[in-house]
């Protein structure tokens, strides 16, 4: 390999080890003292090169001759030999690192050219795909204009034919009507003269008959339109109305399970907090029993130990006795707390059985409470204010989207189920009874979720709360594309 053109500075030229000579060292002595060593050749030092080099280091030179000398010259000559392996060894390192480091800048420039033409052909790959994709867009373009040409050339020349067939009919019958009228001039000038009046006459009263007959027609759309809109703007308003109503009945609602929920919480703070007291209380009074017991119990003790010895087995028994019939009393009064609280545990069970059978009782039979209700068994009631809620409350059924709950159900035989429907005046349910099922169980608690899941519904009008607090409408069920109740 040819070495590299870098310029190349020499390394210090090491110093030549010479042997100290006396000053006054005889002529003759310095003739025959052996020649001195040859400085080692200067090192050169090269700049790095990206190229690997061999380089072959120069052939040390060859030791003088051994001279006989006197013992300083022997120890500065092999001093020098010394110093001349140490610099060749040096010299020798210092060759092989530069080699080393020549081959690792060699390889990292391999591996960064081989990076750098891998991420060439990744972004020609990239580039191609690219311009690949942009010539099938452009075709699939190219494609969809020309079937749009195409279309739109075989719609003109639909048109085209359309119109010249239509000029042809028409030519045909301009021909025939001139050919009927000139048979007609024929035949009788006369009769043509009143045939043409007759018909002239004729066409008025067709026309002013069509045109009536278009007014007339036009004047029922336009108010069939009108009707329509003022249709759809009362169900909008009458919409607009019952959502506010249920909304403001939403928010009453939750204002009053909020008091009621925030009543029963002070009135269970109250009586946790009366029991804790009681508890307290008794707690006191049986330390206070307690301790009054033991200062008693005390003095007897002392009083006991003050007399003779002869009376001290007898204040033994006495006192036994005496924490005998304590224990006994402190069973008694735990007996009796633990019968006074199963005895308001039963209270508390008995009131909670009471509740609870009222409550079925109820949902049994909804006519057997104390309400006011109004039952609604037809669409028909002399009070007016009963049909038109049974009617809003029809619609809101109709309107839900509660078939979906019965879809796949209605689709097995079945009959139309009559059902009975209690709303109390807050628009909350009370009952929903099946008078007649419909024969599968699935559709039956379908409409019972459907009645519970459209809840609350509008609370009574004033006018019909003051006569009624719980209501019973009856409805037929139907089902085909929605609910329908008859």
């Amino acid at each position: 390999m040819p070495r590299s053109t870098s310029t190349a500075k020499a390394s210090p030229r090491p110093k030549a080890a010479t042997a100290k000579v006396p000053a006054n060292t005889p002529a003759e002595v310095l003739a025959d003292s052996p020649p001195q060593p040859k400085p080692f050749p200067a090192v050169i030092a090269l700049e790095q090169s990206t190229e690997a080099e061999f380089v072959v280091p120069p052939a040390p030179s060859e030791p003088p001759p051994a001279v006989s000398a006197a013992p300083e010259d022997a120890e500065g000559a092999a001093q020098a030999r010394i110093d001349q392996q140490t610099q060749e060894r040096v010299a020798e390192e210092s060759v092989r690192q530069e080699a080393a480091q020549a081959e690792s800048v060699r390889l990292e420039t391999e591996r960064q050219e081989s990076a750098r033409q891998a991420a060439a052909r990744q972004e020609l790959a990239g580039q191609e795909a690219v311009r690949q994709e942009a010539a099938r867009a452009e075709s699939v373009r190219l494609e969809t204009e020309r079937q749009e040409s195409a279309r739109q050339a075989g719609a003109r020349q639909e048109l085209v034919r359309q119109e010249v067939a239509r000029q042809e009919a028409a030519r045909a019958e301009s021909v025939r009507q001139e050919a009927q009228r000139q048979e007609s001039a024929r035949q009788a000038v006369a009769q043509q003269e009143l045939a043409g009046q007759e018909a002239a006459r004729q066409e008025a009263a067709r026309q002013e008959a069509a045109r009536q007959e278009a007014a007339r027609q036009e004047a029922a759309r336009q108010e069939a339109a009108r009707q329509e809109a003022a249709r759809q703007e009362a169900a909008r308003q009458e919409a607009a109305r019952q959502e506010a109503v249920r909304q403001e009945a939403v928010r009453q609602e939750a204002v009053r399970q909020e008091a009621a929920r925030q009543e029963a919480a002070r009135q269970e703070a109250a009586r946790q907090e009366a029991a804790r007291q009681e508890a307290a209380r008794q707690e006191a009074a049986r330390q206070e029993a307690a301790r009054q017991e033991a200062a008693r119990a005390e003095s007897v003790r002392q009083e006991s130990e003050r007399q003779e010895s002869e009376r001290q087995a007898a204040a033994r028994q006495e006192s036994a006795r005496q924490e005998s019939a304590q224990a006994e009393a402190k069973r008694e009064q735990d007996a009796r707390r633990d019968a006074a609280r199963r005895a308001m545990g039963r209270q508390l069970d008995e009131e909670a059985a009471r509740r609870e059978a009222a409550q079925a009782a109820r949902e049994r039979s909804p006519s057997s409470s104390g309400f006011r209700r109004g039952r609604l068994f037809g669409r028909s009631d002399a009070n007016a204010e009963l049909v038109l809620y049974a009617e809003a409350w029809g619609r809101k059924i109709h309107f839900s989207m509660g078939f979906d709950m019965v879809r796949e159900a209605a689709k097995q035989p079945h009959s139309d189920p009559i059902v009975t429907v209690a709303i109390r005046s807050d628009g909350s349910v009370e009952s929903v009874t099946i008078v007649r099922s419909s024969g599968v169980a699935a559709i039956d608690d379908a409409i019972r979720r459907i009645v519970h899941n459209q809840t609350p519904y509008l609370p009574f009008q004033p006018a019909l709360a003051r006569d009624f607090d719980v209501v019973e409408i009856r409805r037929t069920w139907h089902f085909d594309t929605a609910i329908r109740l008859y």
